[in-house]
């Protein structure tokens, strides 16, 4: 195996995420000898992120993967609900082009996806290795050449690091900056069980149609982030993302605490009635973008998906899904190209980066390198809905005596100082 008679595999890839998987079928499809150590009882098993992944991107990139994939619903139509203590705004979209094949996004479950594209890969000859924790990276002059599993040492030409947003073989390679509670956020999810027609009623769903609806201001209690609702076939994903930064300033609140104030929002609590939770997790969630990334690559490593910090929240969608398949994917191709010349050198795996920079990955995240500066603004979790919200009310009274004119309404509420601010406020936001 491998090109040298001490090397055991050509890669070994740490953790059974969408990065790691994704490298290790890459590679397994291109007949590499590859081994993936996932520590949950199975790929899934421990993965507990959102519940939406996005196609276009990477639709060529796994050209057999999508006709058989255990999805739940693709998203038909697109909600953002703005919330306060006393009302809501639901703003809705749909469009020909989210009801028409190939499907842009769907929801799913990764417990379930995971595990089925566990088994893509292991059809494809990679080797998978569940309940098995990676203790720590075996060196040879300072470049990584294996790891230390189960008091067993392995070796590999190349190790793939896709443990996590807190990656332990990142960190032990010198790779991952410091950790910095500014650039990452707290997610909740709950997967609430409810029956399939009654999801297909309440949302007014057809077929295998599908909602996701994105929640802002009361949803965090006026603290940076923001709620999410997906439908699934019969049950709904719903949760909350949350700054860390702002978990701890001024009042703070338990985030189960925080999750159950936002399941009692009255839009929110007719939609889920009578449902039963049937999962609950947590997890910290990479938010900082270019700013906490770290190195991708060293000599014989690379770091992929959330290790790397490739996920992304840009207001109206919040993304990761697509970023750690397409990352998995890149570093396997990097992997290849190191095979070829026999070189596993930084230098040589430096292709990695060129390859993500030509690609719709790294063209993202600088185009969206502002989004967390400009998303980081109270006015737009307390000030805003809050105004928004009395706009509404009074638009729509009908009082007992005579009806204010549309203009004067509006004016009553919107003051010089409150336009300048807002001016402000949209010159911050123009960054995105």
């Amino acid at each position: 195996m491998g090109n040298n008679a001490s090397v055991d595999f050509d890669a070994i890839i740490i953790g059974g995420g969408l990065s790691g998987l994704s490298a290790a079928y890459t590679l397994a499809c291109a007949g590499k000898d590859v081994l993936l150590l996932e520590r949950g009882d199975y790929c899934g098993s421990k993965n507990v992120t959102g519940g939406r992944i996005y196609l276009n991107p990477i639709r060529d990139y796994f050209p057999d993967l999508w006709e058989n994939a255990p999805f739940e619903r693709y998203i038909a139509f697109e909600e953002l609900c703005v919330t306060t203590a006393e009302r809501a705004i639901t703003v809705k979209y749909s469009g020909q082009e989210l009801d028409q094949k190939p499907y842009q996004s769907y929801s799913l479950l990764r417990g379930k996806f995971d595990k089925w594209f566990a088994k893509q890969a292991e059809k494809k000859g990679a080797a998978i290795v569940n309940k098995s924790r990676v203790d720590d990276l075996l060196f040879d002059n300072g470049k990584v050449v294996g790891v230390k599993t189960g008091g067993e040492e392995l070796r590999a030409n190349v190790i793939i690091a896709s443990d996590g947003v807190l990656s332990f073989a990142a960190e032990r390679a010198g790779l991952r900056r410091p950790f910095q509670q500014h650039y990452y956020a707290v997610g909740m999810k709950e997967v609430i069980e409810l029956n399939r027609e009654i999801i297909e009623s309440r949302f007014n769903l057809e077929g295998d149609q599908g909602t996701a609806r994105l929640f802002m201001g009361d949803a965090t209690g006026g603290k940076f982030g923001g709620g999410f609702l997906y439908t699934n076939k019969d049950s709904i994903s719903l949760g909350l993302v949350v700054g860390i930064n702002a978990l701890t300033e001024g009042t703070s609140v338990s985030t189960p605490v925080l999750l159950e104030r936002f399941k009692q929002n009255p839009p929110l609590r007719c939609l889920i009635k009578d449902g039963k939770t049937v999962e609950y997790s947590a997890h910290l969630i990479p938010e900082g973008g270019l700013n906490m990334m770290g190195r991708l690559y060293g000599d014989g490593i690379l770091v992929a998906g959330d290790a790397a910090g490739f996920s992304m929240n840009i207001g109206v969608t919040v993304r990761g899904m697509e970023y750690a398949m397409a990352t998995g994917y890149w570093a396997a191709k990097a992997v290849m190209r190191a095979l070829e010349d026999e070189d596993y050198s930084a230098n040589k795996l430096s292709i990695y980066e060129k390859m993500l920079n030509e690609s719709f990955v790294m063209k993202d995240f600088n185009n969206f390198k502002h989004a967390l500066n400009a998303l980081d603004n109270s006015n737009l979790f307390t000030i805003y809905p809050e105004l928004a919200g009395r706009i509404m009310r009074d638009l729509y009274e009908i009082p007992a005596g005579q009806k204010e004119k549309l203009f004067t309404t509006l004016k009553k509420h919107i003051s010089l100082k409150t336009l300048f601010g807002a001016i402000k406020d949209f010159k911050r936001m123009m960054k995105i």
